[in-house]
């Protein structure tokens, strides 16, 4: 089992088996192809749904699809099929980690239950992705970001700020929930370093979400079951951009300093000693009140005044970006934050880099995401798998290769 990505990433020599689709899965397993791992992506002969969105999606390489599946090698299987099956089982032998995002009952249907695949190999980190936790009452449901922003709270939020609810404009909950399975992972991963033994991993998109929304939205509630729950200063309608004379800002000051030097800024030092204000403790008893008198004070300049006159006193301060002047953003050129992949179906495509940077095994982008079973024989060759073997597979339909 060979791979694509970055010879010496930190995790070099990690051994990964992903049957996962849509992003959930598919960018947690891209993010530990880039750290190094050996993934190797298992397709039914209907491909992964997001190869077939966006631009490309007609030649099954949509957009969102190349951006969570790089660096993977790329096999398909008809999992209906006992030789399919069984090539599955030859790569769960050589595998450390098998990662899927179907629920229980349809994995123990295809006989890739935890039980079924820690007889092939003891020692097995089987990770599956889920919607919800096998023991509640919502185990069954299917669950996609919409659902788990409407059951998780993400999408009430926004009744607070436009007056109805409305989804995040991101796939936020496939992506937060994409890392707690990483760092899942990775954490059983350092278990069987230590003592040898595999285990079974539950990574459910609802409680996980629910978790992240209530880091600071449990609010009051974590004091009594008659307090109210949210966090007052992020609910606030008036938390937003603000209006200058010439467009918008982000602005906010945090602590006491930075309130004293914009009070003095804009004329106004006796509010450095009004009640409301004095405090941190003060201010969060008071950001309606406060941050309408920001916004207003705001609208009094145009933003060259407010990022120049904030950013002498530190007081954090920031231009709001749309999605095309992130391409021109100084910073992200700097750091070489974007690059372009050639790519042998769909030409030369634009990346993003991981974010983080490691001194001594730093990250890289693997090779772009592949054809359906773009890697087929190159797979089961790896697997030993002679040419007469490999070409029954084909002949009978337990694999497929592309053309």
């Amino acid at each position: 089992m060979t791979s694509s990505a970055a010879p010496n990433g930190p995790l070099k020599g990690l051994k990964i088996v992903d049957l996962t689709s849509v992003v959930f899965g598919p960018y947690s397993t891209q993010i530990l192809s880039d750290l190094g791992a050996d993934v190797i992506k298992v397709e039914s002969p209907a491909g992964d749904i997001m190869r077939f969105v966006g631009k490309h999606g007609d030649k099954g390489m949509g957009p969102v699809h190349l951006n969570v599946n790089r660096g993977k090698k790329v096999i398909t299987l008809d999992l209906k099929k006992p030789d399919a099956l069984a090539v599955l089982h030859d790569l769960i032998r050589e595998a450390d980690v098998f990662v899927h995002t179907m629920r229980p009952a349809a994995a123990a249907r295809l006989k890739i239950g935890y039980d079924d695949l820690r007889e092939i190999n003891p020692s097995l980190i089987y990770a599956g992705a889920y919607g919800f936790a096998a023991d509640g009452p919502y185990a069954a449901k299917p669950a996609y970001d919409d659902i788990i922003q409407g059951l998780s709270g993400f999408a009430a939020l926004n009744a607070h700020l436009v007056g109805e609810p409305r989804f995040v404009p991101n796939v936020i909950n496939d992506k937060i929930c994409s890392l707690v399975l990483t760092y899942s992972i990775l954490a059983a991963a350092y278990h069987r370093q230590a003592t040898g033994e595999g285990q079974a991993i539950e990574v459910p998109m609802f409680e996980s979400s629910v978790q992240f929304l209530l880091v600071e939205h449990l609010g009051d509630r974590t004091f009594g079951k008659d307090e109210p729950p949210g966090y007052a200063r992020v609910l606030s309608q008036l938390r937003k951009p603000h209006k200058t004379q010439d467009g918008y800002l982000c602005v906010l000051p945090y602590h006491d300093k930075n309130w004293a030097d914009f009070f003095r800024i804009v004329g106004r030092p006796d509010l450095i000693e009004d009640a409301r204000f004095s405090s941190h403790a003060a201010r969060s008893a008071n950001y309606e009140v406060l941050y309408s008198m920001l916004s207003d004070f705001i609208a009094e300049r145009p933003s060259a005044f407010w990022l120049e006159t904030l950013a002498e006193h530190n007081i954090p301060v920031a231009k709001v970006q749309d999605l095309e002047d992130l391409f021109e953003d100084e910073h992200l050129n700097a750091v070489n934050f974007f690059t372009e992949v050639d790519h042998p179906d769909s030409g030369k495509i634009l990346a993003t880099r991981q974010s983080v940077n490691f001194s001594a095994t730093p990250p890289r982008i693997g090779g772009p995401a592949g054809r359906m079973g773009a890697h087929t024989v190159e797979v089961l060759k790896g697997l030993g798998y002679d040419d007469e073997k490999i070409g029954r597979l084909l002949d009978d339909g337990s694999v497929r290769q592309a053309d």
